[in-house]
């Protein structure tokens, strides 16, 4: 039980599944812990459960909440506000990477122009913050 309370915990909200898969694939063999929700209403579920990652890896365009809601209601909360979030989605609009920013987000990856293993060395210079 004490290995699993050293490990980095990450929160991936996904609502793809292959993409899911893929990163906690990635995540689990790199030691570290993976909470999944598969859209933005169950990652603010799972934060309200006391399920409180080090790095919250966020897709924008999912189902019943996006991720721009989520970042804002993260942001917006006294306990979740100083966790760190990278956004991983396919929107590359200039306009949209900068309210992300805006809104507190710690980096903004587009999935396309990054490996598994890139987005991996991101998530450690996060964690290491």
């Amino acid at each position: 039980m004490e290995a699993t309370e050293n490990k980095k915990k990450v929160m991936l909200v996904e609502d793809d599944v292959f993409v899911s898969d893929i990163y906690q694939v990635k995540m689990h063999g790199e030691g570290l812990e993976v909470i999944v929700a598969m859209n933005g209403m169950e990652a603010i579920k799972h934060l309200e459960e006391g399920s409180i990652p080090d790095l919250i890896l966020l897709d924008i365009v999912m189902p019943y909440m996006d991720g721009m809601e989520v970042l804002r209601r993260i942001k917006a909360n006294e306990v979740w506000k100083n966790i760190p979030v990278m956004l991983l989605t396919n929107l590359s609009e200039k306009s949209q990477i900068e309210e992300c920013m805006n809104l507190g987000a710690n980096d903004y990856l587009i999935k396309s122009h990054f490996t598994p293993s890139e987005v991996m060395k991101k998530v450690y210079s996060l964690l290491k913050a």
